[in-house]
C-alpha cells in the first residue's frame, strides 16, 4: 500500500505512442474486409476515421478511445468492455461490433490489434448495474494486467451499482489487502436531459476517495483520455478509475486532438490556458469537463484576453503542484471555480476542503434535491446564468 500512497501522480509515466505506430494501428483497425456486406452508414463511419487520422492528422473520441485500446492490445494487453449498450455505445460513438447485414456475421476491427495473446472482448450486458459490475469488478481481481472497463448507460445509472461502489471497490484494499484495477466510463454532462440523463455524481465518488485509493478524472480531449488509460496500466500497482465521459463532447467540433498529441508526454492532470497571457489576466476560469468548451466559446465571443480557461482533468489524487504552477504563473489573477452541477453536487465541497486556504469563487447551479431540472428552458436559464456570471467584470 505504501507504493501506492506514495506514487507521484503528477509525474507523468511513458505512455506516448509514436506516430508510425499510430498509423500503422489506424490502418488495422478502421479497415473493414471487403468481403464483410456492413451497412452503409458504418462502413462509410470508418472510412471517415482512418480518413480522418492519415489525412487530417487528428482524432475525435471514439478514434483516441480506439487507439488506446490498439496500442495496449499490440502491447499483448487484453482488454474487457461491458456495458448495457456497449457495444455500439449508447450515444452511437463508438461502434466497435460491425455486423454483416446478409449473414449478421459479427466482425470486431479492434481484434486486428491483437499480438502476444491479447484478446479485444466486448458485451452488452444485462440491464443490473449491481450484478454487472459486481462481476467485472470480480473479474478485475482475478486478472491484474488486462484492461477491464464496466460502463454506465447513463453515468446516473451507476447508482444502482452503489453497494459494489462503497463495499468493495474504494475500499477492499483496506478490508482485505486486495487490489482492484477496475475502470468505470459514466457518461456525465449537462445537456438539458433531465434528472435521470445528466449526473454520475461526481460528490459520492470524492467523498470516498483517501490515501489515493482511486483514481476520479474529468477528461477533455482525446488524448487526456488515450493518455489515461495507458497509465492505468503502465502504474505498478492496480487501483480503481473513475472515468467520467462525456456525452455531446463525442461529436464536439472542437474536441480533438493532434496525432502529436498522442505520440508526445503523457497524461496532465491539468490543462493551462496556451493563449493566455499571464500579464493581461485578471480572472482564472477552472473547470472540469464539458462546461470547457462552453466557457471557451463564450471567452471569444466576449474577446476576453483577460481571462484564462483552466482544466483540471484529474480530481483525485488532486495534482497540488500542478495547481500551485498555475497560481504562481497567474499570481495576479482572482481564481473562480465553475461548474454545471448544483451546489451541492459535484466536486465544489472537495475543492472547498482542498484549497480552504487559497482565495478562490465558486460558481454552481443553486443548491437543489435533484441532480437536475426536468425542464428544458430552466436548464438553458441556469446555464446561462453560470456563464454570465464567469464572465463578469468584477
Amino acid at each position: 500500500r505504501s507504493v501506492r500512497i506514495n506514487f507521484d501522480f503528477e509525474s507523468p509515466l511513458k505512455t506516448a505512442v509514436s506516430k508510425t505506430r499510430l498509423l500503422n494501428l489506424s490502418k488495422k483497425i478502421f479497415s473493414l474486409p471487403s468481403n464483410l456486406q456492413a451497412f452503409k452508414k458504418i462502413k462509410s463511419l470508418y472510412q471517415k476515421r482512418l480518413e480522418r487520422v492519415l489525412r487530417q492528422n487528428e482524432a475525435d473520441w471514439a478514434i483516441g478511445e480506439f487507439l488506446a485500446y490498439a496500442s495496449l492490445l499490440d502491447e499483448g494487453v487484453s482488454i474487457r468492455l461491458s456495458g448495457q449498450d456497449t457495444k455500439r455505445g449508447t450515444f452511437s460513438h463508438r461502434h466497435a461490433t460491425v455486423y454483416d447485414e446478409k449473414t449478421e456475421e459479427e466482425y470486431i476491427p479492434l481484434r486486428a490489434a491483437e499480438k502476444k495473446g491479447a484478446r479485444f472482448m466486448i458485451y452488452n450486458s444485462l440491464l443490473s448495474e449491481y450484478a454487472a459490475m459486481g462481476f467485472e469488478y470480480g473479474y478485475s481481481c482475478v486478472v491484474p494486467d488486462d484492461l477491464i472497463i464496466w460502463e454506465a448507460q447513463f453515468g446516473d445509472f451507476v447508482n444502482g451499482a452503489q453497494i459494489i461502489v462503497d463495499q468493495f471497490l474504494s475500499s477492499s484494499e483496506a478490508k482485505w489487502n486486495r487490489m482492484n484495477g477496475l475502470v468505470l466510463y459514466l457518461p456525465h454532462g449537462y445537456e438539458g436531459q433531465g434528472p435521470e440523463h445528466s449526473s454520475a455524481r461526481i460528490e459520492r465518488f470524492l467523498e470516498l476517495c483517501a490515501k489515493n485509493n482511486m483514481v476520479v478524472a474529468n477528461c477533455t480531449t482525446p488524448a487526456s483520455l488515450f493518455h489515461l488509460l495507458r497509465r492505468h496500466l503502465k502504474m505498478p500497482f492496480r487501483q480503481p478509475l473513475i472515468l467520467f465521459t462525456p456525452k455531446s463532447l463525442l461529436r464536439h467540433p472542437r474536441c480533438v486532438s493532434s496525432l502529436e498529441d498522442f505520440s508526445i508526454g503523457g497524461f496532465q492532470p491539468i490543462l493551462d490556458d496556451r493563449s493566455a497571457d499571464p500579464r493581461k489576466t485578471k480572472k482564472v476560469l477552472l473547470s472540469s469537463g464539458k462546461i470547457y468548451y462552453e466557457l471557451l466559446e463564450r471567452k471569444e465571443k466576449d474577446e476576453r484576453a483577460d481571462v484564462a480557461l483552466v482544466r483540471l482533468e484529474q480530481l483525485y489524487p488532486f495534482p497540488r503542484r500542478s495547481f500551485e504552477k498555475i497560481r504562481e504563473k497567474y499570481s495576479g489573477a482572482k481564481l473562480v471555480w465553475v461548474q454545471e452541477e448544483p451546489e451541492n453536487m459535484g466536486p465544489r465541497r472537495y475543492l472547498l476542503d482542498i484549497l480552504r486556504d487559497i482565495p478562490i469563487e465558486f460558481l454552481a447551479r443553486e443548491e437543489s434535491d435533484t441532480p437536475a431540472t426536468g425542464f428544458y428552458q430552466q436548464f438553458l436559464k441556469e446555464q446561462k446564468t453560470i456563464l454570465e456570471q464567469a464572465f463578469a467584470r468584477k
